[in-house]
């Protein structure tokens, strides 16, 4: 189940991207995130319930436990050189021309997988000693 590794991937990248705005290697000042939003092309071989499944094992004992994730789908999309058409490949993929028949020259969209949006939370919190 490669999910799981895209799910870790995109874990470990918004956990050094929290790290980075905090300039804070160890994460205590870095922002919780509180949803990540993918944008996941049709044809990227990824099942969304997968990932949304590894997302939230992945999370565990990071800056993003809590967080939703939304995926946004990409509708495949295919261009002919021959005749320059353009189409949308459904599912199964229909790689052939509707207008000419040839096959298709050049996927346009459908095999992304990308981090589109990250909204933050509260920066996490350490316990600070009280004061007597």
């Amino acid at each position: 189940m490669h999910e799981m590794s895209i799910a870790l991937a995109v874990v470990g990248q918004v956990e050094t991207a929290a790290r980075v705005v905090a300039g804070d290697d160890t994460g205590a000042s870095a922002p919780k995130a509180r949803s990540v939003t993918l944008r996941v092309g049709e044809l990227a071989g990824v099942v969304p319930d997968s990932l949304r499944f590894c997302f939230e094992l992945a999370c565990a004992d990071s800056l993003l436990v809590g967080a939703e994730l939304h995926v946004e789908t990409v509708a495949g999309r295919a261009r002919c050189a021959p005749c320059d058409a353009d189409w949308a490949t459904g599912l199964p993929p229909d790689l052939c021309c509707p207008r000419c028949g040839s096959g298709a020259s050049q996927l346009t969209a459908g095999r992304e997988l990308e981090i589109a949006e990250v909204r933050w939370g509260q920066p996490a919190r350490t316990a600070t000693p009280k004061e007597d």
